[in-house]
């Protein structure tokens, strides 16, 4: 891993030389008792074929706590400041039937700009093992993209393959985005326990029966929280796994539900037809793209605690027909750090 490092560091540095990616922030003096943050965020319309209207700094919101925070800059994701890096991962436990959808996510990724570099992973053994490093070579992207092995290791974690990959990604300014392939099923750990937790959409359940109700895995929570530490947005793509597991529909639930929760934390989207197998993936891969091409870096003031330290915040807007999705928490330095 940490060869891996060292290389993933080397090429992002290359990488951002190449495209001269330069984000343009604010220069004013910060607001006293302020620190500037920026983050990334996507303007959705409520209905796709809807016209979305710009984003920008008089009309985005921003607010921690019952605090309303000074917002510097609303830029957008293009030209200058449209680099990507982007990690495909896929689960080395996924059935080998998605073998049909693979030429999708090949297509997908040649189609991508000059501007995004795009990387390709298999998790297993609670890790990922990188087939192809982040590369502008979308051809050779594409190349690397094989069949997952369709069987199990012994640690078999899509959530900590997650956190593995995103605590080695060298920290940079452009957007860093992560595409998940998996059914979510933790072979691991496998199901929690938590009081008061039910089955997916049931409310909570009172009485002793609650305390052994499975939830979904342990290392969810920890997985969304470091993709939030180092601004990763995750994205995933539902895709059945093999074994006991993979044709359990109320473990399939809970690696959904698991999955999903990570990606909305951090801003991304799920795509899932239930549990059913899609017979496609490029409706969700056409709507990922539309995903990356309407994103903004949103800079603004923070105000910092004593320490460094992840910080929930509200974004809104007064643009008509737009939903904002974003990160539910930025990383904020203490004052002066």
């Amino acid at each position: 891993m940490k060869k891996y490092s060292a290389v993933l560091a080397v090429v992002g540095a290359f990488f951002l030389m190449a495209v001269g990616t330069r984000i343009a922030y604010s220069q004013a003096k910060p607001a006293s008792g302020t620190v500037q943050v920026h983050m990334v965020i996507t303007d959705q319309a409520v209905n796709d074929d809807s016209e979305m209207p710009a984003l920008t700094a008089e009309n985005v919101q921003v607010k921690q706590g019952k605090n309303v925070l000074k917002v510097d800059q609303v830029i957008p994701a293009r030209d200058d400041n449209a680099a990507l890096q982007l990690f495909i991962l896929i689960d080395d436990t996924c059935d080998t039937s998605i073998g049909n959808n693979l030429n999708d996510l090949r297509d997908f990724i040649n189609a991508q700009s000059a501007t995004t570099m795009v990387g390709i992973a298999y998790m297993s053994n609670a890790t990922v093992q990188v087939a192809q490093n982040l590369t502008v070579d979308h051809a050779a992207a594409s190349k690397a993209v094989r069949l997952p092995r369709g069987n199990q290791s012994s640690m078999d974690s899509p959530y900590l393959s997650l956190i593995s990959l995103v605590k080695s990604w060298p920290q940079s300014k452009v957007r860093r985005e992560v595409l998940m392939v998996t059914d979510g099923i933790d072979r691991l750990r496998g199901a929690s326990t938590a009081s008061g937790f039910s089955s997916p959409g049931m409310g909570r359940m009172p009485g002793p029966a609650a305390a052994t109700m499975p939830s979904i895995s342990m290392d969810a929570d920890p997985a969304s929280t470091a993709s939030q530490r180092s601004g990763v947005i995750v994205h995933s793509v539902y895709s059945p796994g093999v074994g006991r597991h993979g044709r359990n529909a109320w473990e399939a639930q809970l690696g959904q539900s698991g999955i999903a929760k990570i990606a909305d934390e951090t801003g991304g989207e799920y795509f899932a037809l239930g549990t059913q197998n899609p017979v496609s993936f490029k409706p969700y891969l056409d709507r990922l793209q539309k995903i990356f091409n309407n994103q903004y870096f949103l800079v603004f003031q923070a105000v910092p605690k004593k320490k460094d330290d992840l910080q929930r915040v509200g974004i809104s807007t007064t643009a008509a027909n737009v939903d904002i999705a974003a990160a539910d928490n930025v990383w904020v330095p203490a004052s002066g750090g």
